[in-house]
């Protein structure tokens, strides 16, 4: 931590300071997975506007009684009719916990259900399949698992001709999927990621996105490293996803979200490192930040997310997140990055707004950590660091300050030559801010050392050829 005399503790300060940042990162991590991934999602909006418009965060209805939730079952066992006005009122009243709860417990109720979902009449089939979608929303994981018997329909759908039903399948299953372990165990060996690898072709956005939506939930579960990347790793998910992240811009920016995310989770479990480099992952990504950056209007007005167009939001962050969970733990990730030669691409996205600043001086203080031949490399970046201290995000500077710190303790030199380059006006800047002045500070004094007193010894070494 950050001595009391505004100096870096030893060789267990730099330690705590990378075990804060990995806190920083994970809670990030976690705030957007909870807000964007593992948060249940319904498709009840197009099924109202479907019927006239109503709004889909209408009010929760009243639970009904057992007697009117088996009077509706009755109903869904009568003419055509009767079935679908039936099914139309169900869908509805199962927006109420208590009636989802009531519904499953009676006999009969779900093989109903799932034999309504195999009918041939496509309205009644639609209806019963809302009705599921309804029930899979459901936070009661008893709830789910009533719905066991119409997983494999639901696989062998996602094959129909019917963008809006195979969509609904899609969301169904991923929100099945989420809390349930039985869900999960019962869908893979009936096939789920072949299922899955054979739509990802399909080329309707619509399908591709909630197609990223199952697979991201089953990448987020426990058993995920040892039983489900696997299996992703020996299909044709791998490259499909990587192609359509970095075509974003072209099929459609809300599946290159999703499929960010499926990287991202691969990533975290360690098990497909290589498969992901054997794929052209890096440069692919790199090649898709400089395209992203390339696209900025001149007069953007300030403020613009990203500073980029409106219409392309996150693709930046999505990728510099990846690149961060590459090279977070694996100094081999971090050697290629740089005898790839990305290093220039990465510095040209400092500019680009301040979270992609942060993320930037984050991947690159990740690189540092790994010592001395590396930082070695780092040093050509010295220049384009001064520009980042001046940035207005706090955070983004902090990072910057953070990594200049790595540098000065591996590599005396890069301190005297950061004070050559006018470091030191850029360092004093920040001595009135109450968040920043300590180690601004502490970096002033670490930079007026002799080269001698440093705990790590001049920097030398190389880093050894990439394969």
């Amino acid at each position: 931590m950050w001595g009391r005399r505004g100096r870096w503790a030893g060789p267990g300060g730099a330690e705590e300071l990378r075990a804060r940042r990995r806190e920083r990162e994970a809670a990030l991590r976690r705030a957007r997975r909870q807000e964007q991934l593992v948060s249940k999602r319904l498709l009840r909006e197009d099924s109202a506007a479907a019927e006239g418009g109503r709004d889909g965060a209408e009010t929760v209805p009243d639970p009904l009684s057992e007697d009117e939730v088996l009077e509706l079952l009755r109903g869904m066992q009568r003419g055509s009719e009767d079935r679908k006005r039936s099914l139309s009122r169900l869908r509805r009243a199962l927006q109420n916990k208590d009636t989802q709860q009531k519904f499953v417990r009676l006999d009969g109720s779900i093989r109903t259900l799932v034999g309504l979902f195999t009918s041939s009449l496509a309205d009644v089939q639609m209806e019963a399949a809302r009705c599921l979608h309804e029930l899979s929303h459901s936070s009661d994981p008893a709830v789910a698992e009533a719905c066991l018997p119409a997983t494999s329909y639901l696989l062998t759908y996602l094959s129909g001709h019917s963008v809006e039903f195979t969509e609904l399948c899609l969301y169904t299953l991923g929100n099945l999927v989420v809390e349930s372990e039985a869900v999960r165990k019962q869908l893979l060996p009936q096939g789920i990621i072949p299922v899955l690898a054979s739509c990802i072709q399909s080329p309707h956005e619509a399908v591709l996105e909630g197609l990223g939506y199952v697979l991201s939930q089953l990448l987020q579960a426990k058993e995920a490293p040892a039983e489900i990347v696997p299996l992703v790793l020996d299909s044709v998910l791998p490259q499909h996803m990587l192609r359509l992240v970095c075509s974003g811009l072209k099929a459609g920016t809300g599946a290159a979200v999703e499929f960010a995310w499926c990287l991202h989770y691969i990533v975290c479990s360690h098990t497909a490192d290589a498969a992901l480099l054997s794929l052209g992952a890096l440069p692919a990504l790199a090649t898709l930040l400089l395209d992203l950056a390339s696209e900025t209007p001149p007069d953007a007005p300030e403020g613009l997310e990203l500073s980029f167009l409106q219409q392309h939001p996150f693709i930046v962050q999505e990728g510099l997140w990846l690149l961060n969970n590459l090279t977070a733990d694996e100094p081999f990730f971090c050697s290629a990055l740089l005898a790839l030669d990305l290093l220039p691409a990465l510095l040209q996205l400092l500019p680009c707004s301040p979270m992609a600043a942060a993320l930037v001086l984050t991947v690159l203080c990740n690189i540092a950590e790994k010592g001395p031949a590396l930082c070695q490399q780092l040093h050509q970046a010295l220049p384009l660091l001064l520009p980042a201290l001046a940035l207005p995000d706090p955070q983004a500077v902090g990072q910057g300050l953070e990594l200049l710190h790595l540098l000065f303790l591996h590599c005396p030199e890069v301190a005297a030559d950061f004070i050559r380059q006018g470091g030191q006006r850029a360092l004093e800047q920040h001595q009135s801010s109450p968040e920043l002045q300590e180690r601004a500070r502490a970096l002033l004094d670490l930079a007026g050392q002799p080269a001698g007193a440093s705990t790590t010894g001049p920097c030398h070494g190389t880093v050894s050829a990439f394969p």
